[in-house]
């Protein structure tokens, strides 16, 4: 099978990047030396994460984590990168729950030292499941680990969900939500569907994709349970694991205020789109790991909330997820990766779970 190759995840220099930090330190901790800058094996294409060395005897931290903005030069993913936002969620998460999170150090709104804002946070040690190769291929520590294991994981990893939505006072989130009217799901697919405007502005559209947003409307869920804060891309993925115990949780850029299950249909479909992803390449995968019934059952156990309408959330995570692809499909044309389809849905590689889930076959069939 003949694949595209990964698409980058950076257009910056490690080495400029820690020279223009040391300099930016001069005027923080006089003396300080940013040593061993480098991009984790798991970096994403969002705001760019550099994990460096900090030697300073008055260092709050000896180890850090640079979270920068993408360079906007560089056909970003987001149209926006607020990591003020970022920096204000997290700092919020740790004040008001027992979600571990990296102890956020500085924030530089500046873009000038390092030619966009950032924040430097303590770096967490662990080990995260891998993205490429997928946890779910053979080889990897999870894919290794006992059934007993990774069911500690999951239960680990929902009960990091559980605190944050039970913990975490809702009026302290909204500031979370986006402009607009309407409740905080409406305003929450109305941003995407602003989002989706813009990644084919200039471009082909996705038919698929479309769909997807006339299937939402169809099937508009009751709204009544109250809002929290969500984390935005809960996925394993984005948690370092100390054995099979969260560490730390990270990527907070696209938290929001809206229902819960925003979260759950998140981590169920991400695991769903690596598992089949691994089932159509002749791999078993992990069919048997975060499992929907069995995430909604435990998540009802540990908070009380049984979860609701989730062949719509898990739908509206799954387009969500496509418009993803579609933005960093087209990336990969603009950088010579790839050429242009002539159908652009080919770049979204869960066309066909997607559209099976607008069909009304997906959960039937899985």
């Amino acid at each position: 099978m003949t694949t595209a190759p990964r698409p980058r995840t950076t257009t910056r220099d490690p080495e400029e990047i820690g020279r223009r930090l040391t300099a930016w330190f001069a005027g923080r901790l006089p003396g300080a030396r940013v040593t061993g800058v480098h991009a984790p094996a798991s970096n994403g294409m969002s705001s760019e994460t550099l994990l460096f060395d900090l030697d300073h005897p008055s260092a709050p931290a000896p180890r850090c984590a640079l979270r920068l903005a993408a360079d906007p030069a560089a056909y970003a993913v987001f149209p926006v990168y607020d990591m003020a936002r970022q920096h204000r969620v997290m700092s919020l998460v740790a004040e008001h729950t027992g979600v571990p999170v990296p102890r956020a150090l500085w924030l530089e709104e500046d873009p000038g030292p390092l030619g966009a804002p950032f924040f430097v946070m303590e770096r967490a040690e662990g080990r995260v499941p891998p993205d490429v190769m997928p946890y779910t291929y053979e080889g990897n520590w999870l894919h290794s680990a006992t059934d007993t294991e990774r069911a500690r994981l999951q239960d680990a990893t929902l009960t990091v969900l559980a605190r944050l939505h039970d913990q975490f006072p809702a009026k302290e989130a909204r500031f979370l939500l986006p402009p607009g009217s309407g409740s905080p799901l409406r305003r929450h697919v109305e941003a995407q569907r602003a989002y989706y405007a813009w990644v084919v502005d200039g471009v082909a559209r996705s038919p698929l994709i479309e769909s997807a947003f006339g299937w939402l409307e169809k099937h508009w869920p009751d709204e009544s349970a109250p809002a929290v804060l969500s984390w935005g891309d809960a996925r394993i993925g984005n948690i370092i694991y100390d054995g099979f115990e969260p560490t730390a949780v990270l990527d907070w850029e696209m938290a929001s205020y809206g229902p819960r299950e925003l979260d759950l249909a998140w981590t169920v479909y991400l695991h769903r789109f690596f598992q089949d992803l691994t089932e159509s390449l002749g791999q078993p995968g992990l069919p048997g790991f975060l499992r929907r019934d069995d995430i909604e059952r435990r998540y009802a156990e540990l908070t009380g909330h049984t979860p609701r309408n989730m062949e719509f959330h898990t739908l509206y995570a799954a387009l969500r997820h496509a418009v993803l692809m579609l933005r960093i499909g087209y990336r990969q044309v603009h950088f010579g990766e790839v050429r242009v389809p002539a159908d652009p849905d080919t770049m979204i590689l869960h066309r066909a779970s997607l559209d099976a889930m607008v069909r009304g076959t997906y959960w039937s069939a899985g």
